[in-house]
C-alpha cells in the first residue's frame, strides 16, 4: 500500500514505515501530523485518484526531528561593473516517519 501526498508545495510517494525529509512543519519533535492532501492512494491494486484529492484519505507522520540542509552558496555579478554579492542559504527541513495510510 502506498501513497501520493503534497506537502511544503511538493509531492512525495509514501509507504508505511519510510522516513523522508520534507519542508519545515509546524509541529514540535516528536508530535504526530496528519496529512489530508492525498493526491493517490494503492491499496492491494485497487487504485484511487483525487479530484483533486482522495475524499476521507488522511497519511498520519511523526516528527522525529528539525534540522537544516547542506549550504548553497548564491553567488552574483555583473561583469566589468564590480558588482558582486555573496550569500549562503540553508534550507530547514523536518525528518518524518509514515505511520498509518488511512482509506
Amino acid at each position: 500500500m502506498y501513497a501520493i501526498i503534497e506537502t511544503g508545495g511538493k509531492q512525495y510517494k509514501v509507504q508505511e514505515g519510510d522516513t523522508l525529509k520534507v519542508e519545515l512543519l509546524n509541529a514540535e519533535a516528536g508530535a504526530t501530523v496528519e496529512i489530508d492532501k492525498v493526491l493517490m492512494v494503492n491499496k492491494d491494486g485497487e487504485l484511487k485518484v483525487g479530484n483533486p484529492f482522495v475524499a476521507g484519505a488522511k497519511v498520519s507522520l511523526k516528527v522525529q526531528e528539525h534540522g537544516k540542509g547542506k549550504k548553497i552558496v548564491v553567488y552574483k555579478y555583473k561583469p566589468k561593473k564590480n558588482y558582486r554579492r555573496k550569500q549562503g542559504h540553508r534550507q530547514p527541513f523536518s525528518k518524518v516517519v509514515v505511520e498509518k495510510i488511512q482509506v
